[in-house]
């Protein structure tokens, strides 16, 4: 049983539904159900009522409370500990970051973190919500993550800390034998589901800015930048990716920016962290990070 399971079951207890549970949790309630499902999976047992609607924990579950409540107590207290030790011997550090960040701008982090710091560093991947509960979990010290200033701030309060390392911009590209449908009536497009965090920034920042033509047609749709950006380079369709991204396929010519015909958005690059950390040296980690970044090394 995982700690972060025993956390989700809590905040079901606590909420008094899913929905409430997923904001406490900081995710989606489309992902927390999902993790619900994961659970029950594991464990070859359902804890919920289904029948009820909205559906119900079962009444067994809850009679577990004081435990479950004792097991995380414990088990807390024991990541702290090993945490601060791993610390102390300046064993390493680890982070999460979206998988278009580490396939662009977490190489240089990584130097970074070595070169000044003399640290060893483990790199998890994961959309932004997963990336957030890792943290949340105690699963990573820090998240790289992208954002959009106009809803920076993020959920659980003062929970986090934040600083913006760089900027970004989600742009669109297709592969040059595509170009010619950007003039037409009907572009076939690479799209991504409307719960992650593209899809998010597309529907709140590109789509209301988009031109009456070409009317977009999806051909595709991928949670995954990295597939986003496959399928681009083979044809399949436009897509919004982020620049750091397709910048040498685009200076190469294997993809061209469409920027000129349609919209594209802002982004900035966070690192987020727990306000409560346990970590004595990451404040002097984010802090050289931000430096190295404002430099433009």
């Amino acid at each position: 049983m995982r700690l972060e399971w025993i956390r989700d079951l809590l905040a079901v207890m606590e909420g008094g539904s899913l929905a409430r549970a997923a904001e406490r949790r900081f995710v989606t309630q489309s992902a927390f159900t999902r993790r619900i499902r994961l659970i029950e999976d594991s464990l070859g047992a359902e804890l919920f009522d289904r029948s009820r609607k909205p559906l119900e924990m079962l009444a067994s579950v809850r009679a577990l409370e004081p435990e479950m409540r004792a097991s995380v107590a414990r088990l807390e207290a024991l990541q702290t500990a090993l945490s601060q030790a791993g610390s102390a011997s300046g064993q390493g550090i680890s982070f999460a970051c979206q998988h278009a960040i580490a396939a662009t701008v977490s190489p240089r982090v990584v130097a970074e973190l070595i070169v000044r710091h003399n640290l060893s560093v483990k790199e998890r991947e994961g959309n932004r919500d997963e990336c957030l509960f890792m943290l949340l979990s105690g699963e990573v010290d820090f998240v790289l993550s992208y954002s959009r200033a106009e809803d920076r701030h993020l959920p659980g309060g003062q929970a986090f800390d934040s600083a913006v390392l760089d900027t970004e911009i989600l742009v669109p590209v297709c592969a040059p034998s595509l170009r010619p449908e950007v003039d037409s009536a009907v572009l076939p497009v690479v799209s991504y589901p409307p719960e992650v965090f593209f899809g998010r920034v597309f529907t709140s920042a590109v789509a209301p800015r988009l031109p009456p033509t070409p009317v977009l047609h999806r051909r595709a749709e991928t949670a995954l930048s990295l597939a986003a950006f496959q399928h681009a380079l083979s044809g399949i369709g436009a897509a919004w990716l982020p620049l750091s991204l397709v910048c040498e396929a685009v200076e190469d010519g294997r993809l061209i920016r469409l920027d000129d015909r349609l919209p594209a958005a802002e982004l900035d690059l966070m690192v987020i962290w727990l306000a409560s950390s346990a970590r004595p040296d990451l404040r002097d980690v984010i802090a050289g990070l931000v430096a190295h970044f404002a430099s433009g090394a």
